[in-house]
């Protein structure tokens, strides 16, 4: 099979002398509702071999699961309103700096600690230290995406996506059912973040997020949200010639 790469990123990548080769699946848009399982065997199982796994956006988990709320259901109050003028923004979104996402993460862990989250950003921000914030609310409200106009796919403007659900408990039923080794990702330009795998990865998790240290999903539009990865073993013949020209992009595939 060719294995191809989203624009600007390789199909190769080198973690601890071990080369692996990355595939970006392009997918339809998986609505909220869908099955994980018929995802997967659709793209995936015909490519599959033994050895390989692959890496799932959190979000196509998250949208099967109905892992969703909603823009009408978070009323926005004061502190919501007050704080989020104060928050960071990214080039990986506005995070907690719109109103909404202050609010669910106030809905989620209380006012109390969001107050305590804002102090310290504020005071660590003094001297350099970023992230603060989110490491004390915790992974539900970092991991929340979508709610906010612009957003890359209008879908995701009125609804707000939680992290996935149990996502090592879904990578071993996805292995169980279709005998496919999977992990669970968030990730984006701005850092990556294993949140499940199958038990049968035997990959240390700094090794895993090293393989997709660069993102191979992508940013923005890119549509592929599941990563084939296979690693180059030496009995793989012509193996630089498998991955084509190194860069080759969805972009260019079209």
């Amino acid at each position: 099979m060719e294995f191809l790469a989203n624009e600007g990123r390789n199909v190769e990548i080198e973690v601890n002398g071990e080369k692996y080769l990355r595939h970006a699946i392009k997918t339809r848009f998986v609505k909220q509702g869908d099955d994980y399982i018929d995802v997967i065997k659709e793209y995936v199982s015909d490519i599959y071999e033994p050895g390989d796994f692959i890496s799932i956006s959190e979000k196509i988990i998250s949208m099967c699961q109905n892992r969703v709320v909603r823009r009408e259901d978070l009323k926005v109050g004061f502190w919501a309103k007050f704080l989020s003028r104060f928050a960071s923004r990214t080039k990986a979104g506005v995070g907690v700096g719109e109103s909404l996402k202050m609010q669910y993460a106030i809905n989620k862990v209380g006012l109390l600690k969001v107050l305590w989250a804002s102090f310290l950003s504020a005071v660590t921000k003094l001297f350099g230290i970023k992230g603060v914030f989110y490491k004390v609310v915790g992974q539900e409200v970092s991991g929340l995406d979508g709610l906010c106009y612009g957003h890359v796919w209008k879908e995701y403007e009125d609804i707000g996506i939680e992290i996935p659900e149990n996502p090592t408990g879904v990578c071993n039923e996805i292995q169980e059912k279709l005998g496919i080794s999977c992990m669970i990702v968030d990730a984006n330009d701005l850092g990556q973040e294993i949140l499940g795998k199958s038990d049968d990865i035997k990959l240390e998790e700094k090794d895993l997020v090293s393989i997709i240290r660069d993102n191979p999903a992508g940013q923005g539009r890119s549509q592929t949200p599941i990563i084939l990865i296979r690693k180059c073993n030496k009995e793989m013949e012509k193996c630089t010639e498998e991955k084509g020209e190194n860069a080759q992009n969805m972009q260019d595939a079209e």
